[in-house]
This record gives structure tokens, sequence and C-alpha cells, in this order.
């Protein structure tokens, strides 16, 4: 996407005061810890919100210590900061070894562990590269790049970095009329011109310099003579898009290089290796037509390892791992025995094998691959796993959560994880969290679905609870033992709800048919999945039958517009977040077109032959792709007509993949048919809602709306 120890006290904090990054006095002020005591014991948006947020944890070279970071909000200032710590590779004499006004990040080791290198906003608020010793003192500002550093990746032998920084990438009004200093008109003539949440007039490239143990020199643009091209790609792509080879001579990169409608009809992305010394750029995955993403090199440098997407346009196919033999050029695929896709992976010290993390049955555990694709758990149990930092061949730290606590650092091995820090275990100390349980639904088609239970603190089987079903996102997005700090459904449970979060058809963990199936049948067989487990659960006798609610967003929230017009009295209340309610609508709003293509499209793999290579054989207007044509006919604004279930719809102005239109849309059409109906509509935010305040004020909302209509007797 998510047993209560003792904390484990936080000492020895260095006195340390970083550069000003801002006039603004409140942005100067530190975020430190908030303060939360519990009067009921229930799990509480306050509580939620005042849960420290650990960051992945980096073994020093040595393997003695692990730096990690913490971060908190604050409602008051309504943002968050995050600062580091280091304690010792078995947990104990955990220290703080920042405090500083703002966040700290893409931190790590260098020079044998005697020094700790990251990124800082210098005095005018852009992001550079700072050192300090591992105590916190000696803090050092190393890098003076002009428009700041996105990230950045030490060569082995220290002498080189690669920066991400921006580019710019668009024309302005003043490129093409000078004398209109002020006009603000963007000039646009092809496309993905925006992504997520912006307009695009920079793109991120990779910056070679050189690091002489103090400074930065001799920066260069590794791919300045060609056309502008992102490394790493837009808009989630970052420095894990870089490996350096051992001896420090090539650096791998990772691009799709492509622009305008050719980028946005694909998702052939490809690995290159950088040669130093010659200047030269090679192609790594030539003809490989997917996502080729994540390279990183074994230790002895004799492999490389990447994930790999087979088909062009397909965002959520199998992510294998693949192996390339670097003195041959051969290419294997490891996990071609091993039916699931691929999240993360990280080389063992021996070069052997590799760690990674896959969905599995519900669950994201730590698994080991051996070169002969040999495939051994190293670490399960009902939780997700996060991150990967190898100690040994058999051991890695990790950090874990479920959907009733969020990340903390553990170490993995031999099919268990030592759990290495407890940064909220005062909070839970204080509250009797929900309880989550497995249960298997018989699905229409004769076969059977997970389902995760989760039930409010305190369940009492001879009483009767209100229900939501879940519906994700995605729409290939797990339910696993996922935390969110806004879809978090221990929180729904803890305010008196039944959740009912199935693995309906279209997501990760149970194959690749069960993950693909959703593609062109949206819908389709995933929303039978969805009725079949609330009329499942909905005969036990702890469930309100009559106030039963639907919730989701993106995918999610086309699922609840869809319920919306086919649900025969199944729901009460219903809640929809950044949904698509007019398909063919957003089939032109939206800006990733091979995603759509796809999806609508039933995929270039089933769509007719005359038209796989067509840039819009997924559209509305493509009458020779039957599979388009359902899609398109099972829109949600197609079934307005059918619409009697309270709606509240939320949605952020700043979201480009699915634009507030949408929900604006769904709204008016709603108020229309005379169903009772809420909008709430935030102008400073995207897909997600991010801001503390405007965090609270969503739950609160929510909360109030499925009050209304689930809770009668209130």
């Amino acid at each position: 996407m998510y047993k209560y120890l003792k904390p484990i006290a936080i000492a020895g904090l260095a006195a340390l005061s970083a550069t000003a990054c801002s006039s603004n006095k409140e942005d100067e002020e530190i975020i430190d810890r908030p303060e939360f005591i519990s009067t009921d014991g229930v799990f509480t948006i306050d509580a939620l919100e005042a849960m420290g947020r650990v960051g992945a944890p980096k073994l020093s070279p040595d393997g003695s210590k692990i730096l990690y970071s913490v971060s908190y909000e604050s409602v008051e200032k309504n943002r968050s900061n995050a600062d580091l710590y280091l304690m010792d590779a078995d947990g104990q004499n955990q220290t703080r070894i920042t405090k500083t006004a703002k966040s700290e990040s893409n931190y790590c080791w260098i020079d044998g562990g005697k020094k700790i290198a990251f990124l800082y906003p210098d005095s005018d608020g852009k992001q550079q590269i700072w050192v300090m010793n591992p105590d916190g003192s000696g803090r050092t500002q190393i890098s003076k790049e002009e428009k700041g550093v996105d990230g950045f990746l030490f060569s082995p032998d220290e002498k080189k970095v690669v920066m991400i920084q921006p580019i710019k990438w668009t024309r302005t009004a003043q490129d093409v009329y000078p004398d209109l200093p002020d006009a603000t008109g963007r000039i646009i003539d092809d496309m993905m011109y925006k992504h997520w949440d912006e307009w695009v007039t920079e793109i991120p490239h990779p910056f070679l310099a050189d690091f002489d143990g103090a400074a930065l020199s001799n920066q260069t643009d590794i791919m300045a003579d060609e056309p502008l091209y992102e490394a790493p790609m837009k808009p989630f792509g970052g420095i894990e898009s870089f490996a350096w080879t051992p001896d420090s001579k090539k650096l791998a990169y990772v691009s799709r290089k492509k622009s305008g409608m050719e980028y946005a009809i694909s998702t052939n992305s490809d690995i290159y290796l950088y040669d130093l010394e010659a200047a030269t750029t090679e192609n790594l995955t030539e003809g490989m037509m997917g996502y080729d993403t994540a390279p990183t090199f074994s230790p002895d440098g004799s492999q490389m390892a990447f994930l790999s997407m087979e088909h062009d346009g397909y965002e959520s196919d199998k992510n294998r791992i693949m192996v390339r033999d670097m003195a041959s050029g051969q290419i294997r695929d490891l996990t071609a025995q091993w039916d699931y896709t691929v999240e993360d992976i990280a080389w063992q010290p021996n070069s052997q094998g590799l760690f990674f993390l896959a969905y599995q049955n519900g669950v994201k555990p730590v698994f080991s691959i051996a070169l002969d694709g040999t495939v051994k758990v190293i670490s399960a149990g009902e939780a997700d796993y996060e991150s990967l930092s190898p100690v040994s061949d058999t051991e890695v730290l990790t950090m874990a959560h479920s959907m009733i606590f969020p990340n903390e650092i553990y170490l993995a091995h031999d099919g268990s994880a030592h759990k290495l820090t407890g940064v909220n275990d005062d909070i839970f100390a204080q509250i009797q969290m929900p309880s989550v349980e497995r249960r298997l639904v018989p699905t229409t088609d004769g076969k059977e679905m997970l389902t995760w239970i989760v039930k409010p603190q305190g369940f009492d089987s001879t009483a009767q609870y209100p229900a939501l079903l879940y519906c994700q996102g995605g729409p290939q997005q797990a339910v696993s033992q996922f935390w969110s700090f806004r879809w978090n459904l221990a929180l729904m449970a803890a305010n008196g709800y039944v959740v009912i979060a199935p693995n309906r058809r279209g997501l990760p963990g149970f194959g690749t048919e069960w993950n693909a199936q959703i593609s062109g049948d949206y819908g389709g067989q995933n929303m039978k999945d969805y009725f079949a487990a609330v009329d499942d659960v909905k005969t036990e006798p702890w469930i309100d039958e009559k106030h039963i609610g639907a919730v989701g967003a993106s995918y999610g929230g086309f699922s609840v517009y869809w319920l919306a017009g086919h649900h025969e009295g199944r729901f009460a209340a219903l809640i929809a977040h950044a949904g698509i309610f007019n398909i063919e609508a957003q089939y032109l709003e939206t800006e990733e077109m091979w995603f759509a293509n796809w999806d609508m499209g039933g995929g270039a793999v089933n769509a007719p032959a005359d038209s796989k290579d067509d840039p819009d054989y997924g559209a509305y207007w493509n009458k020779s792709n039957a599979i388009a044509q359902a899609t398109f006919a099972t829109s949600p604004h197609n079934f307005v007509d059918k619409w009697d279930t309270p709606i509240l719809i939320t949605h952020g102005e700043l979201d480009y993949r699915i634009l507030s239109s949408q929900g604006e849309m769904a709204f008016n059409a709603a108020k229309l048919r005379g169903v009772p109906a809420e909008m709430l509509i935030f102008p400073d935010e995207n897909h997600w809602i991010l801001k503390p305040q405007n965090a609270i004020l969503w739950q609160r909302v929510f909360f109030r709306w499925l009050d209304k209509w689930l809770k009668p007797q209130a």
C-alpha cells in the first residue's frame, strides 16, 4: 500500500541547529513528537495523527549501526517533519541525531561509515546534499546546485555522485513572445503536458559530479545531447532508478526515451549503461517491451538484476526478476516458474541470490530467490514488509506493518522477524485495537476469494454492527495487510463498523490470471465479487444488514459510483473519493493513455489485431474494439436513473489523473435525482489528501456521513 512492547527510550539528542530555510518563522519551528493521552482507550483520528512514521533502515558498512528516520505531523502548523535516528544493530541505544526545522531525506552512509550523507534544504529552500558525523555533528553542505537536488547516489569509490536535478521541459509564453513578460498562458503542442498533480514544466535528469570529500565539481548532464527524456521516470521514479557498477566505472539508469504521444501510450522503459570514461551509453534491455526498472549489480559485479514487465502499455503486468550476465549479455527470468509479481529486490552479499518482496495470498512477505529460481520465505506472518537492507546471505533489515500497526523496523531471518523499534508502542499501550480475520468467500464463478474482516475492539458476537464494504483502488492494487494514514481500516472498525475488504478480481497476490482478469471487464466479475463478499458476510447475526455502506477511492470511487446504480438495496450509504464517474470523459481527461487503452480496451494482447498498434485502440470511438465498447457501456453515469442511496463525494482539484470534474458531475447527478448528497472539494490537494488539517477534515466528514445514515440510533 500496513504485542505492544514497552517503548525503547530515545536518548543522546545532538544539539543541532540547521540553516534557516525560510523567512517564515512558523516554518523554522521544529516539529516534535506530539503528546497523546487516550481518555477512552479507543483508536481515534487523534491517535492516528500522533503516530510517528518510520523511514527505511540503512545498515552501516561494518554492520554495527542502523540509520533511519522518523517523521511526525503538526496539526497546528499543518505540516510534517522527519529527523534522523541511529541505533545499534540489535535495536539498542536508539538516538535522535538531528533536530531541525525541515526534513532530512535520501540518507545514506559514506566514508566507510564515518559520515552520513542526506538531503536538506539550503537557505533558499532548495534541497542540497549535506554530510555530517554519525552523532549529528559537523553538519556541512557539499552541493550548491541552482535548482537543487531531488536525489543522489555516490559511486562505490565515492569519487563520483549522480544527482537527480530538474531541467526545463516546456515552452513558456515568454519563450515565444518575450514582449509579454506577465503572460501566464501555457503553449502546448503534444501530450503528457500534465502528470498526476502538476503541469509539467520541468523533468528530472541525471547529473554526474566529482567529489573530493568536501565539495562537488564538474557537474555534467549525461543526457544533455539527447532529446528531453525523463531519468528517472515521473511521477514516482527516484534514486532506485540508478545503480553503479562495483568498480565505479559505469552507471545504470532507467529511462523511457519517448516524448509526447509516444510517451503517453507506452510503458516501454529501458535500462541504460553509461560508461564514464568513454562517455557512451548502451541499452541493456533493447527489445524488452514493458517497464524495465530497479537495476542493481551483484556485489561481485558479474550480474545485474532488474525488474521487468513483459507487455508494453500494461503497468500492472507481472513484475519479473531478470538477471543479466554482464560478460555475455544473456538475460534470464528467475521467476518464470513463480506466478506472483515482485515489488522490490536486493542482492545477497555472496552474489548467489536475492532478497525480494512480493504480494502472496493477502500479505507481502520477504522472500529469497537463488540463481536457479528456488524461492524461500524469509519472513511471513500477517504483515506486509517494506524495504530491504541485507545484513548477511540469510538476514535482511526491513520494515513491517499491518492493518493494526504502522511501520516498525525488523530483522528478518529464518522464517521470522525480530522487532527492533517501537516508535508508537506508547500509543498502542493506551488503546485497544480492532481485530482482523481471514475469510474465504465463494464467488459467482466457483472460486474462493480471500476477504479480510476487520472487527471493532471489544467485538461482541451477540450484538449487531453496521458494516462497510471497502472497495480498493488501482484497480490492481493489493488488499493486503496495508496500513494507511487515511484509508485506515482499523480506524473505520474502531468507529463501530465491521469492515469487509475483499481481494476481488484484479488484485495481485493470487496469480497472474486473477490479477489480469479485470482489464477490459470494468463493471464485470470484480463487481460480482463485491456483491459475493457482502452477501456472504451479511448472513452473520452480528451484521446489521440494513445498514451497510460502501466506500472507496480512485478505482474504488468508480466502484462506488457503479454500485450506486446496481446494488439492489444492499447499501444504505456510499462514499466515493477521486472516482471515475464518466469513463468516456475520463479517457480524454487523463494523462497516461497506456493505462486507459489497456484497461478500457482490454489490453493490447486482447484487442483486435488490426488495432493493436493504434494509439487510441481503447477509445470509445473505436467501434471495432468490442471490449472497449463494452467497457464504456458500463460507465456509472449511464445508470444514474437507478441511484437512490445517500452519497458523499470527495475530490482534490489538483488531481490530474482523475479530474475533480468527475466528482462534480456525480454530485450534480445525485442532486438532480433528488438523492441525498454532499461534496467535499479540496482546492490544494491532489489524488491523495496529504495536509494534516485537510486529512483530519476528511476523516471527520467521512465518519459524520456514515454515522448519519448507518447509525440511526445515534
